[in-house]
């Protein structure tokens, strides 16, 4: 089955192992993601700081490649492009003299009969399918995660009728617990991590993420999950540094859903690039399967 594919910048960046994760996962799967062609940035946060018309329009130039290749639904990764995305769409939907507007400049015009989805909901409908656990190799018995939303997947300035709930979202969760671990809830499951600030502001960044990352050792847990690679890129690269600013002296490794899912199906640690994070990654990974093969001798 084919999907279409929107990786957004940072996936092509920053975050490219994400990028590659998230292909390897949904290969193993059975679906094929193809990514639309001639994708341009979806402007992010930064378009609606500067003009509202060019924050809904660039999205909305994605949106229509994918219909006019003939795509049903399009899966974004990324928390801000899912977000921003599926924002322009509801606002072509409800004001028609916009949605003209924009149409009048592009090539291909959108129509709003595409199904604008996060990784997750494709991911929760497999995993809740009836041999989906028959494809886990690996189970994760011996993860204890709390699963990190961050505050751009459920949030937004007008009221949206998603699949999850918006106020304590629970897709991860449900993912993660079909693999065999263990999660826990708490309270900044949505909280922001700092976003961009931690470029221009570090002081204000690192206290949002000391605030994230007290509350998960609270909870006795041995990493965190997420799906934004901003969110999973500010835990990962400045924890050394957070931490040290708190007196913190524990670690947690951030993985992507991704990962640990991958991982789950069989998929190899370097396939993931897992070994490529900041915060060590592959030391838990790498003990669990170990502890797996002594137990099948």
């Amino acid at each position: 089955m084919e999907l279409a594919y929107y990786p957004g910048c940072s996936l092509k960046q920053t975050s490219a192992l994400f990028d590659r994760q998230t292909k390897e996962v949904f290969s193993h799967l059975g679906f094929q993601l193809q990514e639309i062609e001639d994708w341009s940035c979806c402007g992010a946060t930064s378009a609606g700081k500067i003009d509202y018309f060019l924050e809904t329009a660039m999205p909305a130039r994605n949106i229509g490649l994918a219909e006019a290749a003939g795509f049903s639904e399009m899966v974004i990764p990324c928390s801000a492009c899912y977000s921003k995305t599926l924002l322009a769409q509801i606002r072509c939907q409800q004001d028609q003299k916009l949605k003209e507007r924009i149409n009048s400049e592009l090539k291909h015009k959108i129509s709003g009969s595409l199904k604008i989805s996060s990784i997750l909901e494709p991911l929760l409908r497999i995993c809740q399918g009836q041999d989906f656990k028959d494809k886990i190799q690996r189970p994760l018995t011996a993860i204890k995660a709390l699963c990190y939303y961050g505050c751009m997947l459920t949030r937004f300035p007008m009221d949206i009728d998603l699949e999850d709930n918006a106020e304590n979202p629970s897709f991860m969760e449900i993912i993660l617990n079909s693999l065999g671990a263990l999660t826990k809830d708490w309270s900044h499951k949505t909280a922001c991590c700092g976003a961009s600030s931690a470029v221009y502001e570090p002081d204000l960044a690192s206290l949002l993420m000391s605030r994230i990352m007290r509350e998960a050792v609270a909870r006795d847990v041995n990493c965190l999950v997420t799906t934004c690679p901003v969110c999973q890129m500010n835990l990962d690269v400045y924890q050394d540094r957070f931490c040290q600013q708190t007196g913190n002296q524990k670690r947690l490794p951030v993985y992507f859903l991704t990962e640990l899912l991958g991982f789950a199906l069989g998929i190899d640690i370097k396939t993931l690039q897992i070994d490529r994070h900041f915060t060590q990654a592959t030391k838990l990974l790498e003990e669990l399967e170990l502890q797996q093969r002594e137990a099948q001798t």
